[in-house]
């Protein structure tokens, strides 16, 4: 970042099933100029719980400044269905791109145990702050 703060860090808990996201602006990758910002997030998913769970699904909800919503539906998450015994943690990073200087991110994972039974892990909302939005606290 370029106020050399660190990144925030997010986190949710869902029946045994943690949820750690941290966001950072991509400096290289935006362009503020053409009106294109871009952010990584890394997620970590630890199961806590006592059961062994598959991750199956993901669902987000992408909102920016302006009021402009995305909801992206899939499986797995970077082309993986990780399955997380007890104790285990699973780590990715991915990417999201907005033509607005902000915005949150939120959603949930939708994982299932050997007994087919599902569990939805909320994604806890994290803010997508650039230096390019005015509107944010200094």
């Amino acid at each position: 970042m370029v106020s050399g703060r660190p990144s925030p860090r997010y986190e949710a808990v869902t029946d045994g099933i943690a949820v750690r996201v941290v966001p950072r602006f991509m400096h290289d990758e935006s362009s503020p100029v053409r009106g294109k910002f871009f952010w990584s997030y890394m997620v970590e998913i630890e199961n806590q719980s006592d059961q062994a769970w598959t991750l199956t699904h993901r669902h987000w909800r992408i909102v920016d400044v302006a009021g402009r919503q995305q909801e992206v539906d899939g499986e797995g998450v970077v082309g993986q269905t990780p399955r997380l015994e007890p104790g285990e943690s699973f780590r990715y990073t991915s990417g999201a791109p907005l033509s607005a200087p902000s915005g949150i991110m939120s959603g949930h994972y939708r994982f299932e145990n050997d007994a087919g039974v599902a569990l939805h892990a909320v994604i806890p909302a994290f803010s997508l702050d650039s230096p390019y939005d005015r509107a944010q606290p200094s």
